[in-house]
């Protein structure tokens, strides 16, 4: 069962770090900005949600307090 949830959390990983990778990947010119946005700080942002989740994934797969049933 632990196979499994390593693999369901590869998984969930590969989701979340594919559209990073794509939009680095992407070849385009920035359009011309003509003020700055105040909030700022996205990419801040978008690294803590990452940890977050990696973190959820982390504590969810470590739960081996599971007591057979039978015995």
């Amino acid at each position: 069962m632990k196979i499994r949830t390593m693999a369901a959390a590869a998984a969930a990983l590969t989701l979340v770090a594919a559209p990073a990778v794509a939009e680095i990947s992407a070849d385009r010119a920035a359009a011309p900005v003509e003020g700055e946005s105040e909030i700022g700080g996205g990419a801040i942002l978008g690294v803590a949600a990452v940890a977050a989740i990696i973190g959820g994934i982390v504590i969810a797969a470590s739960g081996d307090d599971d007591e057979a049933v039978s015995a």
